[in-house]
């Protein structure tokens, strides 16, 4: 099954859903940082939640960056995407292991452990928005439930999902946003609870074969699919955006790079490529360009 994400309505339009497959991103993922099992699944988690909520932008020029900040081993992770569901990501220590859990589960939450979950969204005004909130467990789609609860006041449920091969690959990733409407009535709030009390692991179901639309019955019944996107792992950089961000550093710095007279590399820790400058190439710059 390919990387997909769906969003639309059911219940009447008295609520709205988001639902993405992401092994092919969140495997990226993996093979970019050589993360451990668990800083797989952690990972993982928080680049299909930033997928989904990404997708969840107005404009293409819209970017979202979530970012946990723990006391647990892994530390920190950032996460940033787009209204496309491209995502980008990276972690304070890829290498992390803990024991499993009693039910032979990764401890994501012991890696996360207690902090804080911030959730800046750039929608092309004078400043980002910002909210932040506390990580309730760190297992990420308890953290994000909370997120929408308390920072953006819209009741919602999040489910997250990251298996991890016998070989460290990943096996399956997805997710899920259910976020109900203001005029949901009670008997749909009932009726979702009922479900969600009794549903499995999201990859659970992919485990089995089921289809991305096959989780979405399960947990709504119903549904209309609004639009579809594919999501991936997409860091965006390249020559010309690194060489504007050395020029920006202006005349003076530049002249002191060519009178070290070494090669300069510059290293993008989303995509973990090197752009490296000559001499030569700095020289250029200095011709070509007026750096302040």
């Amino acid at each position: 099954m390919s990387d997909r994400l769906i969003h639309g309505l059911s219940f009447n339009k008295e609520l709205r859903f988001i639902a993405a497959y992401t092994k092919d991103t969140v495997e990226e993922a993996r093979k970019i940082h050589d993360t451990s099992p668990l800083c797989s699944a952690a990972l993982g988690r928080l680049l299909t939640a930033g997928a989904m909520m990404g997708s969840m932008c107005k404009s293409e020029e819209d970017l979202i960056t979530l970012k946990t900040d723990g006391d647990g081993p892994i530390k920190q992770m950032t996460v940033s995407a787009d209204a496309k569901a491209r995502v980008r990501g990276l972690m304070y220590d890829p290498s992390v292991e803990l024991p499993l859990k009693a039910n032979g589960h990764l401890d994501v939450g012991g890696g996360i452990g207690a902090g804080m979950l911030t959730v800046m969204k750039d929608l092309g005004l004078k400043e980002p928005y910002i909210g932040q909130t506390p990580l309730t467990t760190g297992e990420i789609g308890d953290d994000i439930t909370y997120y929408f609860a308390a920072s953006e006041q819209t009741p919602s449920a999040v489910g997250l999902g990251v298996l991890v091969d016998k070989d460290g690959s990943i096996k399956h990733a997805g997710g899920f946003i259910i976020q109900l409407m203001p005029f949901a009535s009670e008997e749909t709030i009932s009726a979702l609870e009922k479900t969600l009390a009794g549903i499995s692991s999201v990859t659970d179901h992919f485990d089995k074969g089921e289809r991305l639309e096959d989780l979405v019955q399960v947990l709504i019944g119903d549904f209309e699919i609004e639009g579809e996107l594919t999501p991936q792992y997409y860091c965006g950089c390249n020559r010309d955006r690194v060489t504007k961000a050395l020029i920006s550093l202006g005349r003076d710095e530049l002249n002191k790079m060519i009178a070290d007279a070494k090669p300069v590399t510059l290293h993008c820790d989303f995509c973990n490529k090197d752009y490296t400058f000559e001499i030569n190439d700095i020289c250029k710059l200095l011709q070509t360009s007026d750096p302040e």
